[in-house]
Order: structure tokens, then sequence, then C-alpha cells
């Protein structure tokens, strides 16, 4: 058996924050002095893309350590939620998808899930199962819960207060809905990014309001994306994916900005503690090349989900996409900002690799400039901001600019 000690180390390493930490530490160590069953560890998610990406993984990947020290994991599959739409870290209101939509998207979630945590100890529930079925009592027995001046104190709904953006009715019901999730399954744990702490916390209360032992909180770190800059998100064009092929998945990773190598390391690899240690001390005194570092993250990553031999070949691919076109690791940055759509010839002003449109103009004619590798053809071509994104802007052998988010 697992001393207490060992079971904290494992599930507190890379977490952000334990709410209550006494009460967590109390029902760890009663676990692994027999003292009480394993623990049921809730963590939720709403189907609302049909993709699993590192983000996810991060939550995912704790939940796996519970698993591993005995612990039941309660996944569900937010099948009424999705359709209601969490605010969370939200400046607008989500926009409603079908329950066909969010069916589709559920049946992808599943397969790539448990390309992340481990088959058993595990129970996957659907939270239409209980939530579909409440009546108006329920409902308005659930709203009297919380008061307005509650919700308000949630800094995404107090922004949107303060700036007269709406905010729907259902919206304030989503953090109910959620916390009735743990009432349903009776979660000793509940996992979530930092941007959940007020939903789960919420559970935790509607618990002790049923007479149920109210869940503790664990709250995992959010990841920027490979723009650096915004939580790592699909609709951002942002996001790696788990389900991405590997070519694809180890490029992305080598366009993260050098400074995210060290959060990657601790929360999507499994590389050890002490080895990340090493290698941030390694990075920050210079030892260690943040290129060659790099590629050892991608290596680790797109290990994880794909074969040895899927993991070679990828790099084979980077080499001759990047390096054997001369194309340095560590080339300088732009950020794209939050315009949706650039014109080529004012993207490569923006980003000081011409000095004027005229000049911009030329060398696109002259085949000099590349995006991604590929010449590109016309000076008035335009992109999106998510075509962009983490694409290798070119001018000549020695003009180079990664374009983040």
């Amino acid at each position: 058996m697992t001393s207490p000690a060992e079971q904290l180390r494992v599930l507190l390493d890379g977490v952000e924050q334990v709410l209550p930490a006494d009460e967590f530490e109390r029902k760890v160590a009663a676990v692994a002095r027999g003292e009480r069953p394993p623990l049921r560890v809730k963590f939720g998610v709403d189907p609302t893309s049909p993709d699993i990406h590192l983000g996810h993984a991060v939550v995912l990947r704790k939940l796996r350590d519970f698993q591993r020290l005995g612990h039941t994991a309660v996944l569900i599959i937010g099948g009424f939620t999705a359709q209601v739409g969490d605010p969370s870290d939200r400046s607008t209101t989500r926009p409603r998808l079908t329950p066909e939509q969010v069916q589709a998207n559920a049946a992808t979630y599943l397969t790539q899930v448990r390309k992340v945590i481990d088959a058993a100890p595990l129970q996957i529930v659907d939270n239409r199962d209980w939530l579909s079925g409440l009546g108006m009592p329920e409902v308005l027995r659930l709203t009297a819960r919380m008061t307005v001046a509650q919700m308000l104190e949630r800094a995404d709904f107090a922004a949107r207060y303060a700036q007269r953006r709406p905010i729907a009715v259902s919206e304030f019901l989503y953090p109910l809905l959620q916390g009735y999730d743990s009432v349903a399954v009776r979660a000793d744990v509940e996992l979530g990014g930092t941007d959940q702490t007020f939903n789960l916390l919420v559970g935790r209360d509607l618990q002790a309001d049923e007479g149920q032992d109210p869940q503790c909180v664990v709250t995992m770190p959010l990841i920027e994306g490979i723009d650096g800059a915004a939580k790592m998100s699909k609709s951002l064009g942002n996001a790696i994916g788990v389900e991405e092929p590997a070519g694809e998945m180890f490029g992305k990773v080598m366009r993260i900005p050098d400074a995210l190598m060290d959060k990657y390391f601790r929360l999507v690899t499994d590389v050890a503690a002490d080895q990340v240690a090493e290698i941030s001390a390694g990075l920050s005194s210079g030892k260690l090349h943040p290129g060659e570092t790099k590629r050892r993250l991608a290596r680790e990553i797109v290990g994880l989900y794909h074969s040895p031999p899927a993991v070679a070949g990828a790099e084979a691919r980077f080499n001759v996409q990047f390096r054997d076109r001369g194309i340095p690791d560590d080339i300088g940055s732009f950020k794209l900002g939050e315009r949706a759509e650039w014109g080529l010839a004012d993207l490569l002003v923006a980003a000081g690799l011409c000095a004027s449109t005229s000049e911009a103009r030329r060398l696109t004619a002259q085949g000099a400039v590349r995006v991604d590798g590929r010449v590109a053809q016309d000076w008035r071509g335009r992109f999106s901001r998510g075509q962009l994104t983490g694409s290798v802007l070119q001018v000549g052998k020695r003009r180079f600019a990664r374009l983040t988010g």
C-alpha cells in the first residue's frame, strides 16, 4: 500500500490549488490507511467540439494519477450542460449547440479520452441521464441555492455586467447544473482547470445542502496554446489535438514560445519532475540549446499518442521542411493581434521583414517570400488569423518571423 505521503506527492504534483487542502489530505490518508473506500474523483467534459487537445489532457492526466493509486475516476460527459454552455472565462455568451451536434462530438470524445486515461477504475456517465429529467420544481429549488450577487462575484460575469454585455439567465444556471452533477455521482473530489474554481465550489455547496460529504476541489493550471498568449482552444486555432497526425503535432510543438517549454514538460509529458527541473536549469544557464530541448519536448509529447516509428518520421519530416531549408529553430516572432485577416504585403511590413509595401510586392514577385516553406505567389493574397497562427514567414534566406496569435 502506498503511504499517505507518497500518494500526496503524486496527487499534488503540478496542481494549482486544493480546496480545502487539509480536508483533502485527510481523505487521501484515510484511503491509504484502509479506513475508507477509494475516492470517487469526478471530471466533467462538455463535448462542445469534436476534439480533445493538450489543454484537456492536463486535467485528464491528473485524473489518471488518481486511477493509478486505486481511486475511481468518474468521467462525466456533459451531454446536457454542453447545450447550456459553460460561461467560465468567457466575454460573450457561447453559441447554443443542438442535441445532434453534442451527440456527434461526444462520440469522438470517448475514443480520444482513452488515449490519456486508463480503462479502469473508470466510470463514464452522461449528465443527460439526470439533468434532462429535472422538473420545474427541482430547477426552482436549485436556483434558490444561490443569489445574483453571488453569481456576479465571478470575474467573467462581473466584467460583462460592468461592460453592459449580455449575460443569459441560462448562464447563471450552468454552475448549478455542474454542481448538481457532483450530487448525482456522490463525488469525493472534483478536478478542473483554474477557470472552473467557482463552478467546482458550487458543487461542494450543493452536496452539503443534500447532506453529502462535500467534495474537495483540485484545480490544474491552464496552458497557453502554440501562440503563447491565449488559453489553448480549437476555436482560437492554437490547439494541439491528441488525435492529430504525428507530423502536424510535432510541428506545432516546435512552434511554442521557448518560455512555455517548462510548463509543457511539467503538465503534458511523462518526464519526471526532477528531470524537468534539470531541463529548466539547463535552459536558464545556457547549458541546453532551446531548439534541441524543444525537439525533445516534441518527441516526448508525440510519443504519448503515436508509435516510435511515427515520432521518428515526424521529426524527419520537420527537418526536411525547416532545418534542411535553412529555417533556424530560434527565430523571432510577430504577434498577429486581433485582426481577423491580413494581406500579405501589409503583414510583411508589419512583421519587419520588408521596409515598405512596394518592397514586399517586388520580393513576392521574385519568389523570395515563403509562408511555412511554400512560395507565396501573389502579394495581394489574404490570410485569416487562424491560417497564419504558428506559421513561419520568410523573406529570402535570412529574414524570418514566427507568427503568433
